[in-house]
C-alpha cells in the first residue's frame, strides 16, 4: 500500500447498498413494477458526488461475495473512487434498499439492512495508514448506531485526530435505523431519542465539520427548536455547523449562534422538487469540493446547494449527482426551467460528463453485417448456425488482440446471428456495439419499433446502440423528416435506457456517395434537433479538411462526445493507412470501426472450406492487428 500522506481528499465511512428505484412515479410501492438499479449508501453516494467534482475520494465500507457487491465496487471504480477501504464479506449480503416516488411530499423506502455486510465492519478493519492518506475523513450516522460499527467509526476518528486529518460527520439520521420504529419506516426523518441524542452528542465533539437537516438537529441537540438545538450543540464543538434548510437553503455557523442571522445564509433558487431521496449527500459533496479547496463558506455553501439542487431534480441518488463541468455550468448559467431535467442541455451536459466509461482511442471490429453473411452462407450450403460460429471466432480474435495490443477494442455484434458471443460479450472488458436498424431497408426501419423504449429496457446497458442512417440532404422532404424522426425518438429512448447511441451517416447509393461537405451538414443539422450522438461512424473521406470540420462540429455542439470512429467501407488497408494519417490527430477522432476489409475474405474462404477455425482466426487476428498498428505508427 502507498503510504504517501495526502494522496486523498476524502475517505468516507459506513453504509453502502443497492438502490433499486421504482421506475413508476406517482403510485404506491405496492403498485410498482420495474426498478432501477443504482448504487446507494450515504457515505458511499458522498465517495461519488466528491469524485465527480474532481475530489480524489475513497469509501471504507464491506461489500458481499455476490453480484451486487461486485457491481458496488466495480461502479465505483468507474466513478473514480479508490475501492481500497472495502473488505469482501464471505458471509453476509450486500445491503439493499427499495424506493419510490410517491408525489412531491411521498417518498417511500425500504432497508434491507439486517446483518448485512457494511454492518460488519470492525475497528480492527480501519487502517490506520489509509487514513493518513486523507485530508479528511467522513463518519455517517447509521454507522454509530450498532456497538460494532460505532466502534468502526470512531476508530477512524481517533486515527484522523492523531493524524491531523479532518473530520466531517453527516448526522445521515434514519430512526428506523436505529430501531425506531417499524420496517416500513424507511421514510420517516425523524423520531425522539435520548439515546440517539446522548450517541451524536459524543460524536460531534471530535468533528470539524458537522451537517445536518434541521431534523437532524433536532435529535443532536435533543429539542425541536432548530436554534436552541444548534446553541447545544456549539457548547459540545468548535466545528463549523452547517444547517440545512430545504426550499430555503442553508445556515453555515462558523463560530457562535445567536440567532439565523449570525450565521452565513445562501438561498437556492426555486426549483421543481422531484425526488429529494440522496439529495443530502449530493449536498454533503459540494460543500467538501469546497471546503477542502480552501473557498469561503459562502461559496462552499454554493457548492453544496447547486448540487442538492441538481439531485432533487432527477431520478435516483449518486446518478443525479453533478460532474465539476455541470456544476460550473449551472452556477454560471442557472437554468430558465423550473424543472431542470426538462433542460435540454443541462442534461446533455450531465450525461456526457458523467459517462459510465470514457474511450482515449477505441479499435472496433465490425462484424454486424446480415445481409452479406446470409447471402455467404446460402452461396456455400451453410446453415444460420455456421454464421454464428464464424461469428464467434471473431470475437476470439477481438480478445486477442486485446491482449496483445494493450488498447482500448470493441466489437459490433448483431443479435440475429451471433446473440450467444453478443452475451458472451459482456465477460470481457470490451466496448460492444449492438445494430438497431433493419439491414438492407430503405428508408430507414428499426428492429425494436414501435416502442423503442421498452424494447431497449431489455438490453444490456453496456450494449452501444448503433444505428446505420442513410441520410441525404437531397433526398425527398418527406424521407429525411421520417429518418430524422426516427432518430429523434431512438436518442431520447437512449436517454431514458442510459444506453450510448452510435450514429453512422452513409451517403452512398447505388453506388454513388454525396460530397463530404453533405455529411457535415447532416451533422450539424442533426445537432441542431437536438440529436447529440454519443459516438459518429462517418466514412473514410481522403480530405484533411473533411476531418478538421467534423472535429469542430463536435467540439461546438457537444465537446464531452466520446467522438468518431472511421468505418472502412471495405476499403484496402493501405487506403485506410492514408485516411488514418489525415484523421487521427484531430481531438475528437478516437479510432475506427473496420469489418469487411478484416473479415470478409476470410469469410469467403471459411463458408467455402478453404481454411480451418484456427487459420480463419489467425486471419481476422492479423488484419485487425494491422490496423491498430497503423493507426497508432507516427505520420
Amino acid at each position: 500500500m502507498v503510504n504517501q500522506k495526502n494522496d486523498l481528499d476524502v475517505i468516507t465511512i459506513g453504509r453502502s447498498s443497492v438502490d433499486l428505484y421504482g421506475g413508476q412515479v406517482g403510485g404506491r410501492l405496492e403498485d410498482m413494477t420495474s426498478f432501477q438499479k443504482y448504487i446507494g449508501g450515504s457515505p458511499t453516494n458522498i465517495s461519488i458526488g466528491a469524485s465527480r467534482l474532481g475530489l480524489r475520494s475513497a469509501v471504507i465500507t464491506r461489500v458481499g461475495d455476490e453480484h451486487f457487491g461486485r457491481f458496488i465496487t466495480e461502479q465505483l471504480t468507474r466513478e473514480g473512487v479508490n475501492t481500497e477501504g472495502i473488505i469482501i464479506d464471505k458471509k453476509r449480503l450486500s445491503a439493499l434498499a427499495i424506493l419510490g416516488i410517491r408525489d412531491k411530499e411521498q417518498f417511500p423506502l425500504l432497508f434491507y439492512r439486517e446483518n448485512c455486510a457494511d454492518m460488519g465492519l470492525t475497528k480492527n478493519e480501519i487502517d490506520p495508514d489509509f487514513i493518513k492518506r486523507s485530508k479528511c475523513v467522513v463518519v455517517t450516522g447509521t454507522h454509530f448506531s450498532s456497538k460494532q460499527v460505532s466502534e468502526a467509526s470512531f476508530q477512524a476518528i481517533n486515527y484522523a485526530k492523531n493524524n491531523n486529518v479532518l473530520v466531517g460527520f453527516d448526522i445521515d439520521y434514519r430512526p428506523n435505523l436505529w430501531s425506531l420504529g417499524g420496517h416500513g419506516d424507511g421514510e420517516s426523518r425523524f423520531e425522539e431519542s435520548k439515546v440517539v441524542t446522548s450517541h451524536v452528542q459524543k460524536i460531534i465533539s471530535h468533528c470539524d465539520l458537522i451537517v445536518g437537516t434541521e431534523e437532524e438537529w433536532h435529535i443532536a441537540g435533543g429539542t425541536q427548536d432548530t436554534l436552541k438545538a444548534l446553541r447545544i450543540c456549539r457548547e459540545l464543538t468548535q466545528a463549523i455547523i452547517v444547517c440545512k434548510r430545504g426550499a430555503m437553503g442553508c445556515t453555515v455557523f462558523p463560530d457562535a449562534i445567536i440567532n439565523w442571522d449570525s450565521g452565513i445564509s445562501v438561498k437556492v433558487n426555486k426549483i421543481e422538487i422531484f425526488n429529494v431521496l440522496g439529495a443530502g449527500d449530493g449536498f454533503m459533496a459540494g460543500f467538501l469540493y469546497g471546503w477542502l479547496n480552501d473557498q469561503s463558506l459562502e461559496l462552499c455553501a454554493k457548492y453544496a446547494n447547486a448540487c442538492g439542487a441538481l439531485a432533487v431534480s432527477r431520478h435516483g441518488c449518486a446518478p443525479a449527482y453533478p460532474s465539476k463541468i455541470e456544476l460550473e455550468h449551472y452556477l454560471k448559467n442557472g437554468s430558465q426551467h423550473f424543472s431542470l431535467r426538462q433542460d435540454t442541455f443541462l442534461e446533455q451536459l450531465h450525461w456526457s460528463t458523467n459517462r459510465r466509461k470514457s474511450f482515449d482511442n477505441l479499435f472496433t471490429l465490425a462484424i454486424d453485417h446480415r445481409v452479406q453473411f446470409k447471402k455467404l452462407a446460402e452461396e456455400n450450403e451453410k446453415q444460420k448456425e455456421d454464421i454464428a460460429v464464424f461469428k464467434s471466432m471473431a470475437l476470439e480474435a477481438c480478445l486477442e488482440a486485446q491482449k496483445t495490443e494493450h488498447e482500448n477494442v470493441g466489437i459490433l455484434l448483431d443479435e440475429e446471428y451471433a446473440e450467444s458471443s453478443l452475451h458472451a460479450a459482456s465477460d470481457h472488458d470490451i466496448w460492444i456495439g449492438r445494430p438497431i436498424e433493419k439491414a438492407g431497408v430503405f428508408p430507414l426501419e428499426l428492429t425494436e419499433e414501435p416502442d423503442i423504449g421498452s424494447r431497449l429496457a431489455n438490453w444490456p446497458v453496456n450494449h452501444c446502440v448503433k444505428v446505420l442512417a442513410p441520410l441525404r440532404n437531397d433526398d425527398p422532404k418527406d424521407i429525411y423528416e421520417h429518418q430524422v424522426k426516427l432518430l429523434s425518438q431512438l436518442a431520447q429512448a437512449c436517454r431514458l435506457t442510459n444506453h450510448e447511441i452510435l450514429l453512422e451517416i452513409i451517403t452512398k447509393r447505388n453506388d454513388k456517395a454525396c460530397s463530404p461537405e453533405q455529411i457535415l451538414s447532416l451533422m450539424q443539422k442533426l445537432y441542431e434537433d437536438n440529436i447529440y450522438p454519443d459516438w459518429w461512424k462517418l466514412e473514410p473521406i481522403e480530405n484533411v479538411e473533411f476531418w478538421s470540420k467534423a472535429n469542430n462540429i463536435i467540439q461546438q455542439f457537444d465537446p464531452y462526445a466520446q467522438g468518431i470512429i472511421v468505418l472502412g467501407m471495405d476499403a484496402p488497408s493501405d487506403k485506410l493507412a492514408s485516411v488514418f494519417d489525415l484523421c487521427k490527430n484531430y481531438k475528437h477522432v478516437k479510432g475506427f470501426a473496420v469489418g469487411r476489409s478484416i473479415f470478409f475474405e476470410t469469410a469467403r474462404k471459411w463458408f467455402g472450406n478453404k481454411i480451418t477455425n484456427q487459420q480463419a482466426k489467425d486471419e481476422m487476428f492479423n488484419k485487425f492487428t494491422k490496423l491498430i498498428k497503423l493507426w497508432k505508427r507516427k505520420n
